[in-house]
Protein backbone atom coordinates (compact mmCIF):
# COMPACT_ATOMS: atom_id res chain seq x y z
CA UNK A 1 0.00 0.00 0.00
CA UNK A 2 2.78 2.36 0.78
CA UNK A 3 4.48 1.97 -2.54
CA UNK A 4 1.09 2.84 -4.36
CA UNK A 5 0.84 6.24 -2.09
CA UNK A 6 4.49 7.13 -3.34
CA UNK A 7 3.44 6.53 -6.97
CA UNK A 8 0.94 8.63 -6.80
CA UNK A 9 2.51 11.21 -5.21
CA UNK A 10 4.97 11.76 -8.21
CA UNK A 11 2.01 12.41 -10.29
CA UNK A 12 -0.28 15.17 -10.97
CA UNK A 13 -1.45 17.67 -8.20
CA UNK A 14 -3.78 15.75 -5.78
CA UNK A 15 -7.67 16.64 -4.11
CA UNK A 16 -7.87 20.12 -5.31
CA UNK A 17 -10.10 22.38 -8.09
CA UNK A 18 -8.40 25.09 -9.89
CA UNK A 19 -10.96 26.89 -11.01
CA UNK A 20 -9.62 30.13 -13.35
CA UNK A 21 -12.52 32.52 -13.80
CA UNK A 22 -11.94 35.45 -15.98
CA UNK A 23 -14.23 38.48 -14.99
CA UNK A 24 -13.05 42.33 -16.36
CA UNK A 25 -10.57 43.27 -13.77
CA UNK A 26 -10.66 40.62 -10.77
CA UNK A 27 -10.30 36.52 -11.62
CA UNK A 28 -11.73 35.16 -8.54
CA UNK A 29 -10.03 31.37 -8.20
CA UNK A 30 -10.89 28.82 -6.26
CA UNK A 31 -7.65 26.39 -6.06
CA UNK A 32 -5.54 24.35 -4.13
CA UNK A 33 -6.48 24.70 0.00
CA UNK A 34 -5.14 26.85 3.60
CA UNK A 35 -3.49 28.78 7.68
CA UNK A 36 -2.60 29.05 11.32
CA UNK A 37 -2.10 29.52 14.66
CA UNK A 38 -0.37 28.00 18.06
CA UNK A 39 -1.75 25.50 19.78
CA UNK A 40 -0.58 23.13 23.37
CA UNK A 41 -1.63 19.60 25.08
CA UNK A 42 -5.62 18.77 24.85
CA UNK A 43 -6.38 17.25 21.50
CA UNK A 44 -3.46 17.41 19.93
CA UNK A 45 0.26 15.79 20.56
CA UNK A 46 3.04 17.08 18.11
CA UNK A 47 6.29 15.51 16.89
CA UNK A 48 7.67 18.86 16.22
CA UNK A 49 7.41 21.48 13.50
CA UNK A 50 5.91 19.87 10.34
CA UNK A 51 7.02 22.84 8.47
CA UNK A 52 10.75 21.00 8.50
CA UNK A 53 9.44 18.64 5.88
CA UNK A 54 8.00 20.61 3.72
CA UNK A 55 8.21 20.47 -0.28
CA UNK A 56 5.96 23.20 -1.76
CA UNK A 57 3.62 24.98 0.55
CA UNK A 58 0.36 25.77 -1.45
CA UNK A 59 -1.89 27.43 1.21
CA UNK A 60 0.18 28.84 4.32
CA UNK A 61 -0.76 32.02 5.97
CA UNK A 62 2.29 33.62 7.15
CA UNK A 63 4.29 31.00 9.22
CA UNK A 64 3.30 27.30 8.02
CA UNK A 65 2.51 26.32 11.70
CA UNK A 66 1.03 22.70 10.87
CA UNK A 67 2.10 19.64 13.21
CA UNK A 68 2.08 16.05 12.89
CA UNK A 69 -0.34 14.21 14.86
CA UNK A 70 0.42 11.44 17.24
CA UNK A 71 -1.49 8.50 15.78
CA UNK A 72 -1.63 6.66 18.99
CA UNK A 73 -2.21 9.54 21.11
CA UNK A 74 -4.91 11.45 19.38
CA UNK A 75 -8.90 10.31 19.70
CA UNK A 76 -9.84 11.09 16.52
CA UNK A 77 -6.56 9.69 14.51
CA UNK A 78 -8.43 6.55 13.39
CA UNK A 79 -11.44 8.14 12.00
CA UNK A 80 -9.91 10.50 9.35
CA UNK A 81 -8.30 8.58 6.24
CA UNK A 82 -7.06 8.59 2.47
CA UNK A 83 -9.56 8.59 -0.39
CA UNK A 84 -7.46 7.80 -3.38
CA UNK A 85 -8.03 6.53 -7.19
CA UNK A 86 -5.46 4.14 -8.34
CA UNK A 87 -5.86 4.87 -12.42
CA UNK A 88 -6.53 8.89 -11.64
CA UNK A 89 -3.56 9.14 -9.25
CA UNK A 90 -5.56 11.34 -7.06
CA UNK A 91 -5.45 11.58 -3.54
CA UNK A 92 -7.78 13.89 -0.58
CA UNK A 93 -8.36 13.14 2.85
CA UNK A 94 -12.19 11.95 3.91
CA UNK A 95 -13.09 11.31 7.43
CA UNK A 96 -15.51 8.71 8.73
CA UNK A 97 -19.17 9.52 9.90
CA UNK A 98 -20.24 5.71 11.19
CA UNK A 99 -18.12 3.24 11.04
CA UNK A 100 -19.21 2.70 7.54
CA UNK A 101 -20.15 6.25 6.34
CA UNK A 102 -17.33 8.78 5.04
CA UNK A 103 -17.31 12.67 4.31
CA UNK A 104 -15.24 14.34 2.17
CA UNK A 105 -15.38 16.94 -0.98
CA UNK A 106 -17.18 16.10 -3.96
CA UNK A 107 -14.70 17.15 -6.45
CA UNK A 108 -12.25 14.66 -4.82
CA UNK A 109 -14.63 12.01 -6.57
CA UNK A 110 -16.58 13.95 -9.42
CA UNK A 111 -14.50 15.77 -12.00
CA UNK A 112 -15.38 19.71 -12.43
CA UNK A 113 -17.68 20.44 -15.39
CA UNK A 114 -15.78 19.97 -18.51
CA UNK A 115 -13.02 17.71 -17.60
CA UNK A 116 -13.04 13.51 -18.22
CA UNK A 117 -15.38 11.61 -15.40
CA UNK A 118 -13.67 9.56 -13.03
CA UNK A 119 -15.07 6.48 -12.08
CA UNK A 120 -16.59 6.18 -8.82
CA UNK A 121 -15.81 2.06 -8.17
CA UNK A 122 -11.54 2.95 -8.89
CA UNK A 123 -11.91 4.31 -4.80
CA UNK A 124 -10.45 3.04 -1.89
CA UNK A 125 -10.41 4.69 1.36
CA UNK A 126 -7.87 3.68 3.58
CA UNK A 127 -7.54 4.72 7.94
CA UNK A 128 -3.55 3.24 7.96
CA UNK A 129 -2.23 3.21 4.68
CA UNK A 130 0.43 0.66 5.69
CA UNK A 131 -2.56 -2.06 6.37
CA UNK A 132 -4.41 -3.57 3.89
CA UNK A 133 -7.38 -4.59 6.67
CA UNK A 134 -8.13 -0.93 7.41
CA UNK A 135 -8.90 -0.11 3.48
CA UNK A 136 -12.35 -0.45 2.03
CA UNK A 137 -13.44 0.11 -1.45
CA UNK A 138 -17.17 1.50 -1.88
CA UNK A 139 -20.10 -0.37 -1.77
CA UNK A 140 -21.56 -1.97 -4.79
CA UNK A 141 -18.17 -1.32 -6.58
CA UNK A 142 -17.11 -4.81 -7.46
CA UNK A 143 -20.70 -5.43 -9.39
CA UNK A 144 -20.86 -1.88 -11.56
CA UNK A 145 -22.65 -0.12 -8.78
CA UNK A 146 -20.63 2.15 -6.50
CA UNK A 147 -22.24 5.05 -7.56
CA UNK A 148 -25.39 4.03 -6.36
CA UNK A 149 -23.60 4.50 -2.55
CA UNK A 150 -22.97 8.42 -3.04
CA UNK A 151 -24.72 11.15 -1.91
CA UNK A 152 -23.65 14.78 -3.28
CA UNK A 153 -24.16 17.71 -3.09
CA UNK A 154 -23.22 18.37 -6.89
CA UNK A 155 -21.90 15.58 -9.41
CA UNK A 156 -20.99 19.03 -11.80
CA UNK A 157 -19.43 21.41 -9.84
CA UNK A 158 -20.21 25.18 -11.38
CA UNK A 159 -16.72 26.70 -11.95
CA UNK A 160 -17.58 30.13 -13.02
CA UNK A 161 -19.51 32.43 -10.54
CA UNK A 162 -21.79 31.85 -8.98
CA UNK A 163 -18.66 28.65 -8.03
CA UNK A 164 -20.40 25.59 -6.67
CA UNK A 165 -18.11 25.52 -3.56
CA UNK A 166 -20.95 25.03 -0.88
CA UNK A 167 -22.64 21.93 -3.04
CA UNK A 168 -19.02 20.36 -2.92
CA UNK A 169 -19.68 17.39 -0.20
CA UNK A 170 -20.38 14.11 -1.02
CA UNK A 171 -21.18 11.43 1.39
CA UNK A 172 -20.08 7.68 1.03
CA UNK A 173 -20.92 4.37 1.49
CA UNK A 174 -18.07 1.67 2.18
CA UNK A 175 -18.40 -1.56 1.17
CA UNK A 176 -16.64 -2.64 4.31
CA UNK A 177 -17.01 -1.10 8.41
CA UNK A 178 -13.20 -0.11 8.51
CA UNK A 179 -13.52 2.61 10.72
CA UNK A 180 -14.26 0.77 13.97
CA UNK A 181 -14.08 3.26 16.35
CA UNK A 182 -17.16 4.85 14.45
CA UNK A 183 -17.39 7.98 13.28
CA UNK A 184 -16.38 11.47 14.21
CA UNK A 185 -19.57 13.73 15.82
CA UNK A 186 -21.07 16.71 13.65
CA UNK A 187 -22.11 20.25 15.23
CA UNK A 188 -24.59 21.82 12.37
CA UNK A 189 -24.40 25.37 13.65
CA UNK A 190 -24.80 28.06 11.50
CA UNK A 191 -21.70 29.88 10.11
CA UNK A 192 -22.65 33.40 12.00
CA UNK A 193 -22.36 31.35 15.23
CA UNK A 194 -19.10 29.33 14.53
CA UNK A 195 -17.47 32.52 13.73
CA UNK A 196 -18.27 33.87 17.21
CA UNK A 197 -17.18 29.76 18.66
CA UNK A 198 -14.08 29.89 17.09
CA UNK A 199 -13.06 33.43 18.36
CA UNK A 200 -13.17 31.48 21.89
CA UNK A 201 -12.87 27.96 21.27
CA UNK A 202 -9.94 26.41 18.84
CA UNK A 203 -10.45 25.67 14.87
CA UNK A 204 -8.24 23.72 13.45
CA UNK A 205 -8.22 21.13 10.70
CA UNK A 206 -6.45 17.75 10.27
CA UNK A 207 -5.64 15.99 6.87
CA UNK A 208 -3.34 14.28 5.01
CA UNK A 209 -0.71 16.84 3.10
CA UNK A 210 1.15 16.19 -0.51
CA UNK A 211 3.87 18.62 0.41
CA UNK A 212 4.62 16.32 3.78
CA UNK A 213 6.78 13.81 4.23
CA UNK A 214 5.54 10.21 5.43
CA UNK A 215 1.73 10.27 4.53
CA UNK A 216 1.07 11.33 8.69
CA UNK A 217 -2.44 13.23 9.25
CA UNK A 218 -1.37 17.13 10.53
CA UNK A 219 -3.27 19.30 11.79
CA UNK A 220 -3.51 23.54 11.61
CA UNK A 221 -3.24 25.38 14.66
CA UNK A 222 -6.20 27.39 15.53
CA UNK A 223 -7.17 29.60 13.10
CA UNK A 224 -9.54 32.16 12.00
CA UNK A 225 -12.99 31.67 10.83
CA UNK A 226 -14.28 34.98 8.97
CA UNK A 227 -17.09 36.70 6.78
CA UNK A 228 -14.14 38.94 5.28
CA UNK A 229 -10.16 39.25 5.21
CA UNK A 230 -8.68 42.78 4.87
CA UNK A 231 -10.13 44.48 1.85
CA UNK A 232 -11.76 41.78 0.59
CA UNK A 233 -15.43 42.40 2.37
CA UNK A 234 -17.90 39.90 2.63
CA UNK A 235 -20.84 41.91 0.42
CA UNK A 236 -18.62 41.34 -2.67
CA UNK A 237 -16.68 38.01 -1.79
CA UNK A 238 -20.27 36.29 -1.13
CA UNK A 239 -21.65 37.18 -4.98
CA UNK A 240 -18.68 35.01 -6.27
CA UNK A 241 -20.51 31.75 -4.54
CA UNK A 242 -23.71 30.06 -4.98
CA UNK A 243 -25.64 29.58 -1.54
CA UNK A 244 -23.10 31.43 0.50
CA UNK A 245 -24.88 31.24 3.29
CA UNK A 246 -23.49 28.08 4.25
CA UNK A 247 -19.67 29.08 2.99
CA UNK A 248 -16.99 28.83 5.30
CA UNK A 249 -13.75 31.11 5.51
CA UNK A 250 -11.07 30.05 7.32
CA UNK A 251 -7.06 30.40 7.44
CA UNK A 252 -6.02 27.16 8.39
CA UNK A 253 -2.38 25.77 6.84
CA UNK A 254 -3.09 23.19 4.18
CA UNK A 255 -1.74 21.46 1.25
CA UNK A 256 -2.70 19.31 -1.73
CA UNK A 257 -4.64 16.06 -0.80
CA UNK A 258 -5.99 17.95 2.17
CA UNK A 259 -9.70 18.55 0.02
CA UNK A 260 -12.06 16.93 1.79
CA UNK A 261 -10.72 17.48 5.53
CA UNK A 262 -12.95 17.74 8.58
CA UNK A 263 -12.81 21.25 9.95
CA UNK A 264 -13.06 20.77 13.82
CA UNK A 265 -14.44 22.85 16.83
CA UNK A 266 -13.05 22.02 19.77
CA UNK A 267 -15.84 21.91 22.20
CA UNK A 268 -16.87 21.11 25.82
CA UNK A 269 -17.87 18.28 24.37
CA UNK A 270 -14.93 16.87 22.41
CA UNK A 271 -14.13 18.03 18.94
CA UNK A 272 -16.66 18.08 16.38
CA UNK A 273 -17.14 18.26 12.95
CA UNK A 274 -18.37 21.56 11.52
CA UNK A 275 -17.88 21.52 8.01
CA UNK A 276 -15.31 20.13 4.96
CA UNK A 277 -12.35 21.65 3.52
CA UNK A 278 -12.58 22.38 -0.18
CA UNK A 279 -10.18 24.66 -2.16
CA UNK A 280 -8.49 28.17 -1.60
CA UNK A 281 -10.15 31.99 -2.54
CA UNK A 282 -7.98 33.49 -4.48
CA UNK A 283 -8.37 37.03 -6.73
CA UNK A 284 -5.82 38.53 -9.22
CA UNK A 285 -6.08 41.43 -11.35
CA UNK A 286 -6.23 41.39 -14.99
CA UNK A 287 -5.97 43.85 -17.81
CA UNK A 288 -8.38 42.88 -20.77
CA UNK A 289 -8.45 44.97 -24.07
CA UNK A 290 -10.84 43.71 -26.62
CA UNK A 291 -12.40 40.76 -24.82
CA UNK A 292 -8.89 39.83 -24.20
CA UNK A 293 -6.58 38.95 -21.14
CA UNK A 294 -3.36 41.07 -21.57
CA UNK A 295 -1.87 40.57 -18.45
CA UNK A 296 -2.43 39.15 -15.16
CA UNK A 297 -1.29 40.75 -12.40
CA UNK A 298 0.44 38.49 -9.01
CA UNK A 299 -2.89 36.60 -7.57
CA UNK A 300 -3.46 37.37 -4.01
CA UNK A 301 -4.60 34.33 -1.61
CA UNK A 302 -7.82 35.47 0.71
CA UNK A 303 -8.84 32.08 2.92
CA UNK A 304 -9.38 28.78 2.03
CA UNK A 305 -13.25 27.14 1.52
CA UNK A 306 -15.17 24.88 3.45
CA UNK A 307 -18.85 23.94 3.17
CA UNK A 308 -20.67 23.88 6.25
CA UNK A 309 -21.93 20.66 7.40
CA UNK A 310 -25.66 22.38 7.73
CA UNK A 311 -25.45 21.30 3.95
CA UNK A 312 -25.84 17.60 4.51
CA UNK A 313 -26.47 16.37 8.40
CA UNK A 314 -29.84 15.42 7.84
CA UNK A 315 -28.65 13.07 5.01
CA UNK A 316 -25.91 11.12 6.91
CA UNK A 317 -28.92 8.35 8.51
CA UNK A 318 -30.75 8.13 4.93
CA UNK A 319 -27.47 6.74 3.63
CA UNK A 320 -27.15 4.45 6.58
CA UNK A 321 -30.05 2.75 6.41
CA UNK A 322 -30.96 3.23 2.45
CA UNK A 323 -31.81 -0.21 0.69
CA UNK A 324 -29.80 0.46 -3.24
CA UNK A 325 -31.14 -0.24 -6.26
CA UNK A 326 -28.24 -2.29 -7.91
CA UNK A 327 -29.98 -4.97 -10.30
CA UNK A 328 -31.38 -3.95 -14.01
CA UNK A 329 -34.89 -4.46 -13.98
CA UNK A 330 -35.51 -2.91 -10.71
CA UNK A 331 -33.42 0.43 -11.86
CA UNK A 332 -35.51 0.21 -15.60
CA UNK A 333 -38.65 0.23 -13.86
CA UNK A 334 -37.42 3.04 -11.39
CA UNK A 335 -36.52 4.84 -14.69
CA UNK A 336 -40.08 4.06 -16.48
CA UNK A 337 -41.53 5.47 -13.23
CA UNK A 338 -39.32 8.91 -13.40
CA UNK A 339 -40.61 8.75 -17.20
CA UNK A 340 -44.28 8.61 -16.68
CA UNK A 341 -43.52 11.54 -14.18
CA UNK A 342 -41.65 13.50 -17.37
CA UNK A 343 -38.66 13.84 -14.54
CA UNK A 344 -36.32 11.44 -16.99
CA UNK A 345 -35.42 11.77 -20.72
CA UNK A 346 -32.62 9.58 -20.71
CA UNK A 347 -32.65 5.34 -22.01
CA UNK A 348 -34.73 2.70 -19.96
CA UNK A 349 -31.24 0.44 -20.15
CA UNK A 350 -31.24 -0.22 -15.98
CA UNK A 351 -27.64 1.71 -15.79
CA UNK A 352 -28.00 4.16 -12.67
CA UNK A 353 -25.95 7.74 -14.34
CA UNK A 354 -26.52 11.43 -13.90
CA UNK A 355 -29.83 11.52 -15.56
CA UNK A 356 -31.29 8.85 -13.10
CA UNK A 357 -29.52 10.39 -10.64
CA UNK A 358 -30.72 14.35 -11.26
CA UNK A 359 -34.53 12.47 -12.10
CA UNK A 360 -34.65 11.36 -8.26
CA UNK A 361 -33.15 14.45 -7.24
CA UNK A 362 -35.79 16.67 -8.57
CA UNK A 363 -38.54 14.42 -7.42
CA UNK A 364 -37.32 14.75 -3.18
CA UNK A 365 -37.18 18.50 -4.12
CA UNK A 366 -40.83 18.45 -5.65
CA UNK A 367 -42.24 16.19 -2.74
CA UNK A 368 -40.35 17.96 -0.29
CA UNK A 369 -38.15 15.56 0.39
CA UNK A 370 -34.09 14.91 2.00
CA UNK A 371 -32.42 15.13 -1.49
CA UNK A 372 -30.63 12.32 -1.82
CA UNK A 373 -30.67 11.35 -5.40
CA UNK A 374 -30.15 7.76 -4.22
CA UNK A 375 -32.06 5.44 -6.17
CA UNK A 376 -33.97 2.96 -3.57
CA UNK A 377 -36.02 0.33 -2.95
CA UNK A 378 -38.20 2.52 -0.93
CA UNK A 379 -38.82 5.26 -3.83
CA UNK A 380 -39.80 2.20 -6.58
CA UNK A 381 -42.34 0.93 -3.58
CA UNK A 382 -43.53 4.49 -3.21
CA UNK A 383 -44.13 4.76 -7.21
CA UNK A 384 -45.88 1.44 -7.47
CA UNK A 385 -48.46 2.21 -4.67
CA UNK A 386 -49.22 4.78 -6.00
CA UNK A 387 -49.84 3.62 -9.27
CA UNK A 388 -52.35 0.93 -7.35
CA UNK A 389 -53.99 4.06 -5.44
CA UNK A 390 -54.24 5.62 -8.73
CA UNK A 391 -55.99 2.54 -10.45
CA UNK A 392 -57.99 2.18 -7.55
CA UNK A 393 -59.31 5.58 -7.27
CA UNK A 394 -60.39 5.81 -11.19
CA UNK A 395 -62.22 2.46 -10.39
CA UNK A 396 -64.12 4.02 -7.30
CA UNK A 397 -65.02 7.24 -8.59
CA UNK A 398 -61.98 9.43 -7.73
CA UNK A 399 -58.14 9.95 -8.41
CA UNK A 400 -55.32 10.66 -5.91
CA UNK A 401 -53.49 13.39 -5.90
CA UNK A 402 -49.50 12.89 -4.46
CA UNK A 403 -48.82 15.28 -1.99
CA UNK A 404 -44.92 15.20 -0.25
CA UNK A 405 -45.10 11.58 -0.66
CA UNK A 406 -48.46 10.85 1.06
CA UNK A 407 -51.95 10.27 -1.04
CA UNK A 408 -55.22 11.43 -0.44
CA UNK A 409 -58.57 11.12 -1.80
CA UNK A 410 -59.92 13.99 -3.91
CA UNK A 411 -63.45 14.34 -5.51
CA UNK A 412 -63.59 13.83 -9.18
CA UNK A 413 -65.04 16.86 -10.79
Amino acid sequence: MSSLIKSITKSIPVGSYGLFLALLMLAPTISQPGNAAPVSGGLFSSNGPAGASLITPVAVFGKDNRRFLARKKSPISNKIGLLYNQRTRTLCTAFCLSKSIIGTAAHCLFSKAGRRRQKIRDFTFSIDHRKRSTSSRIAGARIGAADQHVIAGSTRLRVRPPIDATSDWALVRLEKPVCRSGGLEISPIRVSKLIDDAKSRKFFQIAYHRDLKKWQLAHSQPCKVSRQFGKYRWNVVKRDFSRSGNLILHRCDTGGASSGSPLILDTKSGPRIVGINVGTYIQSKILMRNGRVTKRFKARTVANTGVSVLAFSNLVDHLKHATIITRPGPMRQLQTELRNRTLYAGPIDGTYGYLTRAAITQYEKNVNWPVTGLPTAALLKHFQDANLLSTAGVASGTTKVETGGLSQSADKY
